[in-house]
């Protein structure tokens, strides 16, 4: 199966969408901060076998057209429920990794009629981290400029499919490589993150939840601990072998899960 691109229009930015048109429920799968639409596909193919699959560039990142001045966590809210309203996606089920999983921690507490489930990967509600956004600054600055070609990118990501996905979010031009995004723009994502917690807001969440973790992945031991207390309905895994990126490294591994959690869950749409 294939998708069709689809664009979604809010506050002067297009959101580009890969619309996987399977059946069943929605899936809208939100990557995280410098990621791209694309880097869901191995799951994406695998869940569109059983649901309408949705795979967002969200705002600044990958295929977005238009240079976002707003990117507070509540404009990528907002576009979240952009693409539900204009692609006509009814109570989905929100899949978001990293800052797409804290988007979608954050749209579950706010508009909880709008979902089935969230799920979150290597996403958490702890805070505040001062130091976060100069630290994936660094990150950011030791990339290349430009790649000199595809294959360096893949091996400068990690090799595998992890450098696969990683590589496959940039653009040819100008005889390299070079990032879709602006590197101010991803750290400006984070400064909210940097200031502050959002424990009210995971307290808050009444839909079911799937918190999935890498083994190795960077969410701190005891604020998942903390998590699970605040909501002790939630379903938590821990992937063995697996960091930050398990999406990547284990999507046949994932889809498992997602297919034990969804199918524990009522399948009614709310009317």
């Amino acid at each position: 199966m294939t998708w069709t691109a689809r664009t979604v229009d809010r506050d002067g930015i297009r959101l580009a969408c890969r619309d996987w048109a399977g059946p069943g429920r929605p899936v809208v799968l939100l990557h995280g901060l410098a990621g791209h639409a694309g880097e869901w596909d191995v799951l994406a193919e695998r869940l569109s076998a059983r649901h309408r699959v949705v795979a967002v560039d969200q705002r600044g990142h990958g295929a977005c057209e238009g240079q976002p001045t707003d990117l507070s966590r509540a404009a990528y809210v907002a576009d979240v429920l952009a693409v539900l309203d204009q692609l006509e996606l009814e109570e989905p089920v929100l899949v978001g990794q990293s800052l797409g999983g804290h988007t979608a921690l954050l749209t579950a507490a706010g508009h909880p009629e709008r979902l089935h489930a969230a799920v979150l990967v290597e996403a958490g509600a702890g805070g505040p981290n001062p130091g976060v956004q100069e630290e994936i600054g660094g990150l950011l600055d030791a990339w290349p400029r430009p790649f000199p070609d595809r294959a360096a990118a893949v091996e400068f990501f990690g090799g595998g499919p992890v450098g696969e996905a990683w590589a496959a979010g940039l653009e040819g031009r100008d005889g390299g490589w070079w990032p879709r995004f602006d590197r101010e723009a991803m750290t400006d994502s984070l400064a909210e993150l940097a200031r502050r917690a959002y424990w009210q807001e995971w307290t808050d969440i009444t839909c079911p939840v799937l918190l999935v973790l890498g083994q190795s992945g960077i969410i701190p031991r005891e604020e998942t601990e903390r998590m699970l207390r605040l909501r002790p309905t939630t379903r938590a895994v821990s992937l063995p072998g697996t960091g930050h990126d398990l999406h990547l490294e284990r999507p046949a591994e994932l889809d498992r899960l997602l297919a034990d959690f969804l199918t524990g869950l009522p399948h009614t749409v709310r009317v």
